[in-house]
């Protein structure tokens, strides 16, 4: 694949060259009809990049920093640049300063009450070349970079404008192992999406919970700690008027709280009463039967083994039901290591979020050693954590790659990426698109695709999208399971 950087003016293109690139660095000249020129002569480009130096609209903007268009406007219309996110992270991880937004291809240069009614439409930089490249490229990819020289607060003919416009050229010319990666990234992808994928009904449910208790008390509702692991969930439900907190005695007295899906201990209940808030218990239903497991195996006098990771908070509200009597087991070296006070009386439980086939690996050593050991009466690991596990097991089979959308702190999406890797595919978790490496896409022209049961399914979209801005993209979906489970909402908000 050959990729042609276009670059308007000679400085410019000097700034993005550099012996030895596979890149091919164009100069354009300056304007629209100018850049049109000389790209509608190219030959032989199957990717364009424009990249220059531009004027800024916002007012944090700094000479130096750069603007990755995630669409192109002009007075011919709007060309999108989906892949937009991918290069914005490769430069933020050179050092860069980096902001995404629509960028406008103004025919002039345009004076600050221009600027001003630019900015009002949503635009974060002008220039006078991208559109013109936009337009030549048409279903090729396409990408826009602009190193920003005059801003709302330095304006172009001011003095200080040829400092200014090196800060630019210096942040070009950084940027050229990201437009690199980018360009050796471009290309034709197949991608598998695993099915089920993305939320399951404990987190919906959980969601919901917590939409409707603000729209129905119409004042502050608490949350103690994340409703669900992902940071995109926990952002809208702030937005919408949701608070996080991390223990209930941050709470004001007689205030709604929701408790989360992970389930508390006992003692957290008690606190919650002693302030007589109004609690909400958002538990995810099969949280909470593992919770009446190990009361149960508890109140017959049993050790009750739990395997679990310790810090989790699933595991944590377990723990509290009965602290005495449980024992957490982590992996299979711990469980060929504990002791009960009694072997004869002894049971397990398990953490709902884990990998299958690592959790059976535990217990089986724990019934090797203890015969009398008694199981969950059903499976603890969810359904919603199984089906994923098995979906991305199949998705990944014939992959270069697979992608996991989930937050680091999500255990069934940590899960995912480590039943990925045991099927000898490199798979790495992302929080969203922007997460991306493109150093992971070279070669990569199959790409297996999931989410954790905590993430949003319009990130997987936005993953999808992200990568038709590399080259054309065929989707087709592994599925191994339908699932048409749903749990009841808490009286509190039915």
């Amino acid at each position: 694949m050959t990729a042609v950087v276009c670059a308007p003016l000679t400085v410019e293109r000097r700034a993005l060259s550099r012996p030895g690139s596979p890149l091919r660095v164009l100069r354009t000249g300056m304007g629209p009809q100018r850049t049109a020129a000389a790209v509608a002569r190219l030959d032989g480009a199957d990717a364009l990049i424009v990249a220059g130096v531009g004027g800024g609209l916002r007012p944090q903007m700094r000479p130096g920093d750069l603007v990755v268009a995630t669409e192109v406007r002009g007075r011919d219309g709007t060309v999108p640049s989906p892949s937009a996110p991918l290069l914005a992270g490769a430069l933020r991880k050179l050092g860069l300063t980096v902001h995404t937004g629509p960028l406008y291809t103004s025919d002039r240069l345009v004076d600050r009450e221009e600027r001003r009614r630019l900015a009002r439409t949503g635009a974060i930089a002008v220039d006078m070349e991208s559109a013109a490249v936009a337009a030549a490229a048409g279903d090729r990819p396409f990408v826009a970079v602009r190193a920003i020289v005059d801003t709302p607060g330095h304006g172009l003919w001011t003095p200080g404008t040829i400092g200014r416009g090196i800060a630019a050229l210096r942040a070009l010319r950084r940027a050229i192992p990201a437009l690199e990666q980018w360009a050796a990234s471009v290309g034709p992808r197949d991608v598998v999406l695993a099915e089920p994928r993305s939320f399951c009904a404990g987190v919906e449910r959980a969601i919901d919970v917590v939409e409707r208790a603000i729209d129905q008390r119409g004042g502050p509702v608490y949350v103690r700690r994340q409703i669900v692991h992902n940071a995109h969930v926990v952002r809208r439900l702030a937005d919408r008027g949701a608070v996080f907190v991390t223990e209930v005695d941050e709470v004001p007295r007689g205030s709604t709280v929701v408790l989360a899906a992970h389930g508390v201990a006992p003692a957290v209940r008690a606190a919650a009463h002693d302030r007589d808030l109004d609690v909400i218990d958002a538990t995810c239903p099969l949280v909470a039967k593992v919770h009446a497991e190990v009361r149960r195996g508890a109140g017959r006098g049993d050790t009750v083994f739990l395997i679990g990771h310790r810090d989790h908070e699933e595991v944590e509200g377990t723990v509290g039901e009965a602290p005495a009597d449980v024992v957490v087991v982590e992996d299979a070296a711990a469980a060929a290591t504990v002791t009960p006070r009694d072997p004869a009386r002894v049971m397990y439980a398990m953490q709902t979020t884990l990998a299958v086939d690592e959790a059976e690996e535990i217990a089986q050593v724990l019934r090797d050693r203890f015969p009398a050991l008694a199981g969950p009466r059903r499976e603890d690991i969810c359904y919603a954590t199984s089906n994923r596990q098995l979906a991305v097991r199949a998705a990944a089979s014939d992959s270069d790659l697979v992608l996991v959308v989930g937050s680091a702190n999500s255990s069934n999406s940590l899960r995912l990426v480590e039943v990925a890797t045991r099927e000898g595919v490199p798979a790495h978790l992302i929080d969203d698109a922007g997460k991306i490496d493109l150093a992971w896409l070279p070669g990569a022209a199959r790409i297996a695709l999931t989410a954790g049961a905590s993430a949003p399914p319009h990130l997987v979209d936005e993953v999808v999208e992200c990568l038709t801005g590399l080259g054309p993209v065929r989707t087709r979906e592994a599925e191994v399971a339908q699932e048409d489970i749903r749990f009841a909402l808490p009286k509190e908000v039915s």
